[in-house]
């Protein structure tokens, strides 16, 4: 198939789906997304860094082993705003991992243990692997995916915790999903997360439920790491105005008493 064609097919498939929303009866599938609680919520909310380190620990352990984060980088894991992992932490999380690097003197490529300033580690080698490996599907990187998606975290941790059973009636296509939060409620990607899927150390729950809010905060972080930052400068920004505001409208009096008092003396 040539690239305009596939193109074409693409945009087809893209116009199908309002319709596909519906089933025969009229039932609607469109995605179910329900707001959350979040720390970092504007208009002055901040990142739990505690909840980030869970939520990279449930990255790597589980995310990871499809999805890439090409964006980031290891040392991004110690800078303020983010999960702040110590520096000697950030060497030992990067070295876990094995890089792609070289040539060497013999012009060969070679395998080394990662550095704070690597990339985090896709997955796979490249498209076609990553396709192969998936029954065709290629597994998005996420590193701006909070960004990306409507809904942001929240369409996140719906998604991950959107998995049941399809309803009686609902035709589900070979190898793929229910998912309540997923456009159609059909996704290619299995149930990844279950309650102690992941080893918590820090004594919290090991539910689903926060396996997936914890990543979910962790991704939001990725796509949006100055977010705190932005947050303090519009607080800053708003409190100028008020004050700004305040001072003008004193000073508005203040001129207009002149004149009105002026204006009286004239008079009289």
């Amino acid at each position: 198939m040539t690239p305009r064609l596939s193109l074409a097919a693409a945009l087809l498939a893209l116009s199908a789906l309002p319709s596909a929303a519906e089933d025969a009866g009229g039932t609607s599938h469109a995605p179910e997304i329900v707001p959350q609680d979040w720390s970092f919520a504007p208009p002055f909310g901040t990142f739990d860094n505690a909840q980030l380190q869970r939520g990279f620990q449930v990255y790597k352990d589980v995310c990871a082993q499809c999805h890439s984060m090409r964006l980031l980088s290891y040392r991004n894991l110690g800078e303020p705003g983010g999960p702040q992992f110590s520096p000697k932490a950030v060497e030992v999380l990067a070295s876990q991992v094995q890089i792609t690097d070289g040539p060497d003197e013999k012009g060969e490529m070679f395998q080394r243990p990662g550095r704070p300033s690597d990339r985090f580690r896709s997955p796979f080698a490249n498209e076609q692997q990553a396709r192969a490996l998936n029954n065709g599907a290629l597994p998005p990187d996420l590193s701006v995916m909070a960004k990306a998606r409507p809904g942001g975290a929240d369409y996140i941790y719906a998604l991950l915790t959107g998995y049941h059973p399809p309803p009686e009636g609902f035709e589900l296509a070979q190898g793929m999903h229910y998912n309540t939060a997923f456009p159609g409620h059909q996704i290619a990607m299995p149930p990844v997360l279950s309650d102690n899927a992941v080893a918590y150390t820090d004594g919290t729950e090991r539910t689903l439920e926060n396996y997936a809010r914890d990543v979910s905060a962790f991704l939001m972080w990725a796509a949006e790491p100055k977010l705190e930052q932005r947050h303090k400068t519009g607080a800053r920004v708003m409190i100028f105005l008020l004050v700004f505001a305040v001072i003008m409208f004193l000073a508005k009096r203040r001129v207009w008493a002149k004149l009105h008092h002026r204006d009286a003396s004239h008079a009289a």
